[in-house]
């Protein structure tokens, strides 16, 4: 688990990864993706 912390930590430096980050804050603000996001981890959840 150590190793996966470590590597995202990693992607996160590079320009790449801040792209990502950006792109994930700007979908994190918009009302219909977040309610878009909680719909799928809902589902996700009630899997288990």
């Amino acid at each position: 688990m150590a190793g996966l912390i470590s590597q995202l930590k990693r992607f996160s430096r590079t320009p790449q990864g801040q792209r990502a980050i950006a792109a994930a804050r700007q979908a994190a603000n918009d009302p219909r993706k977040r309610a878009q996001a909680q719909r799928l981890l809902s589902r996700l959840r009630g899997r288990r």
